[in-house]
């Protein structure tokens, strides 16, 4: 089944003697072209929960499923494929390689697979100019604006039309104008994949912009909407 699919995350840490409990039974099911808005205070575990998603942290228990396959089962050569190929992430600090350029950042997903063809180039050479920067081709990210880094970022994300987009705070080092230009920016281009969109975020702009908004509280997720909070608990947290 195409989609995602959470049950019973739970997520702890050690803190000196103590055990800090960051997630607690949480559960989210998403269809294909669905976004979700996961706000909360710092330290309420939002980055953790897309750490895990994203398959760079494992839970203490529960499952995750991806286009009906658990990621956690695969070894490291299969799970680094898989994520390649179906996860995009657009982290707060974007993570550019300062000595690569605009087109070459873009193509990191095609050459840790090995190297990049002539497809990829064309891949790639298309969303810089779909994401307006095909006058920055050759810029390193020092050159850039941090909204034209945030930009390079989201192409780099969709370079191989994932089915899930993880996004840290996208918004989160703009000013308003160029935020508002980046998060509709991201949402044509989600949903003109008919990607899934999960996005961690303080920004309220933002969080109203995306399908869905869900606070992190208590290590769940709370939705706003009262009748899907009340099917949330009914059905131990999953929306069908």
């Amino acid at each position: 089944m195409s989609g995602l699919t959470v049950e019973s995350l739970n997520k702890s840490y050690r803190a000196g003697a103590e055990k800090l409990h960051v997630l607690r039974d949480l559960s989210l099911r998403m269809r294909p072209g669905e976004s979700l808005a996961v706000v909360g205070p710092s330290g309420s575990g939002k980055s953790t929960l897309l750490q895990i998603l994203g398959t760079l942290d494992q839970a203490d228990s529960g499952s995750v499923r991806l286009d009906d396959t658990d990621p956690f089962v695969l070894n490291e050569r299969q799970l680094a494929e898989f994520r390649n190929a179906k996860i995009g992430f657009i982290f707060q600090d974007h993570h550019l390689l300062p000595q690569l350029s605009v087109l070459e950042n873009v193509l990191i997903p095609a050459l840790a697979g090995g190297s990049a063809g002539a497809a990829d180039y064309d891949r790639a050479e298309e969303l810089i100019e779909r994401v307006g920067l095909a006058e920055r081709i050759t810029h390193l990210p020092g050159q850039l604006s941090g909204g034209e880094r945030e930009r390079v970022a989201i192409a780099r994300a969709l370079f191989r039309d994932p089915v899930l987009i993880l996004a840290d705070e996208p918004t989160g080092n703009l000013d308003r104008r160029t935020a508002e230009k980046i998060t509709d920016l991201l949402l044509e281009l989600q949903r003109n994949s008919n990607a899934m969109l999960i996005a961690v975020t303080h920004s309220d702009q933002l969080a109203t912009t995306l399908g869905r908004r869900a606070e992190l509280v208590d290590g769940q997720l709370v939705f706003g909407d009262a009748a899907e909070t009340a099917g949330l608990a009914a059905q131990g947290g999953a929306k069908p």
